[in-house]
């Protein structure tokens, strides 16, 4: 995580804000003290804000960095503290993940190590069909993932999966959720929201569209989402 990266964390929480009426580029300028055209430049990639802006315009909104950061960000090979007891993560195809309750031994591409503290403080809402499946695992995100989650998700990294985190009310307050979804046949890494019985899955890239997927009428969120990206590991 750079400078860069946190720019684009807050840029994409102060548009989220515009978007749902709660926030105005005009009143975000009044109440950081900036000129509107300073403001409307960074919300439209056009220039970066200073440390010192930085700091301003999370003032004004009442933000923190942890608020804007929608999950953990890792090293793969951080050690973990030898007082801590370790969880063995499998790491299965999109497939398992996204449709076999337990993970057999046929199925795991591969295993990490985990923190088993850091699994276990998550909290869980599982849906009525997911409260007995294997709760964690992982999977690796390939190009296409991570491009459309770019810098969030780099390519190759492994995304921890919560399976028993099937809802789309918010883990952190003012804070997107990431989630794996099943989209077809393929599994997807993208914000989530809900209106008029469509989900709309949000990419971090601006290079990748939205996409809206329709719900039938005894369908509910939680029959696409897989489960909460709880833990990302990024080579470095």
């Amino acid at each position: 995580m750079n400078f860069n990266d946190l720019h684009e964390l807050l840029r994409l929480e102060l548009l989220r804000r515009i978007e749902r009426g709660s926030l105005t580029g005009t009143r975000l300028a009044q109440q950081a003290g900036f000129q509107q055209a300073h403001i409307s430049n960074f919300l439209n990639h056009k220039r970066s804000l200073s440390l010192e802006g930085l700091d301003r315009v999370l003032a004004s909104q009442h933000l923190d960095i942890e608020h804007i950061l929608p999950l953990d960000l890792t090293a793969a090979a951080a050690p973990i503290p030898t007082s801590d007891p370790i969880e063995i993560v499998p790491v299965v195809s999109p497939s398992a993940a996204m449709d076999e309750p337990r993970i057999s031994p046929s199925a795991i591409i591969e295993t990490i190590q985990v923190s088993a503290s850091r699994l276990h403080d998550n909290r869980a809402r599982p849906s009525t069909r997911n409260v007995h499946w294997q709760r964690f695992l992982a999977i690796r995100a390939d190009t296409r993932q991570s491009a459309a989650m770019d810098p969030l998700v780099a390519p190759g990294a492994i995304a921890v999966l919560d399976r028993h985190y099937n809802s789309l009310a918010p883990y952190r307050a003012h804070q997107p959720t990431l989630y794996a979804v099943r989209c077809g046949a393929a599994l997807l890494l993208r914000f989530v929201d809900f209106d008029e019985g469509r989900l709309i899955l949000r990419p971090y890239s601006r290079d990748f569209p939205v996409q809206l997927l329709a719900l039938a009428t005894h369908e509910s969120p939680a029959d696409y989402i897989v489960g909460r990206v709880c833990l990302v590991f990024s080579e470095l």
